[in-house]
């Protein structure tokens, strides 16, 4: 008979062996929502809008140097989840968030919480490419001019540099940065994104189907670009490709209805799920 570890969401260690794969009728989470030395923690974080409960009661840490992702069937609440990393819920009206949530040990949701400063921090990556309209250098120089980060021209040009190549895309701009960032394709464009959050020196960066609006070819360029960023930043994406998942992925979260179900080492979440609701999804019975 297979095996399951229960965790219970309150952050408690010690696992409950259970003689096999957790029934569709337990909203428990299972494998293991924590970690050694998180970046970001989460404790029983519920999102309301008004009356109605979107997120239920979730945990989890998101790791140093690690890309997690999120998965589930639309509607099931981790795009919601995501932007609360980032507090991007609170452009929401009669949205709540309750729970704690922290970035280096400091609760992101404290009243006095510089929340610009904490979107520099947690910098975010949408599903539809949105370049400012302005120039591909004015992208990537607008966020450090803003937040005093560069004191002079030499240093903002040599961080618009630095940014574009972590990003993949300064051989194909560096003569044409002066050009309009909406000039270059969608899969440039996304990576303009992804160096214009670079840019403002984030400890996390969160994609939110990043890859869902460009080509296979730009896809490939992007979770590459994924897989070398990890070296210096945690990532959280939400993906609707399994396969993308299962590429770019350390851990993966399986959500549900607005409970986390699953979470765990990502080719053990495809290869030997603990949940059956998991399983189902993963084999294609619902989603």
């Amino acid at each position: 008979m297979e095996q399951a570890l229960i965790r219970e969401s309150t952050g408690r260690q010690s696992p409950t062996l259970v003689s096999r794969r957790v029934s569709r009728d337990n909203r428990q989470t299972v494998g293991d929502p924590f970690v050694a030395d998180p970046r970001m923690t989460c404790r029983n974080v519920n999102v309301y809008y008004g009356d109605k409960r979107a997120i239920k009661n979730v945990s989890l840490d998101v790791g140093r140097n690690e890309v997690i992702a999120m998965i589930g069937p639309s509607g099931c609440g981790k795009s919601t989840f995501i932007r609360c990393l980032n507090r991007m819920n609170d452009t929401i009206e009669g949205c709540r968030v309750t729970g704690e949530i922290t970035l280096d040990g400091q609760n992101i949701y404290d009243s006095g919480l510089d929340v610009v400063a904490l979107r520099a921090q947690v910098g975010m990556v949408f599903q539809k490419p949105n370049p400012f309209p302005k120039s591909i250098y004015e992208n990537i120089a607008y966020g450090p001019r803003i937040h005093g980060l560069v004191d002079s021209k030499a240093a903002l040009d040599e961080l618009v540099e630095n940014s574009l190549k972590k990003a993949g895309l300064w051989d194909e701009v560096k003569d044409r940065l002066h050009e309009p960032g909406t000039g270059l394709s969608g899969g440039q464009q996304q990576r303009l994104c992804i160096a214009r959050a670079i840019a403002v020196s984030p400890e996390v960066i969160l994609m939110d189907e990043p890859c869902s609006a460009l080509d296979p070819m730009a896809t490939a360029i992007i979770e590459d670009l994924i897989d070398e960023l990890r070296q210096h930043y945690s990532i959280v994406i939400v993906t609707h490709s399994m396969q993308q998942a299962s590429r770019v992925s350390q851990r993966t979260a399986f959500f549900h209805l607005g409970d986390l179900i699953e979470v765990g080492a990502t080719s053990q979440v495809f290869t030997n799920p603990l949940h059956e609701l998991t399983e189902d999804y993963i084999t294609g019975r619902f989603g």
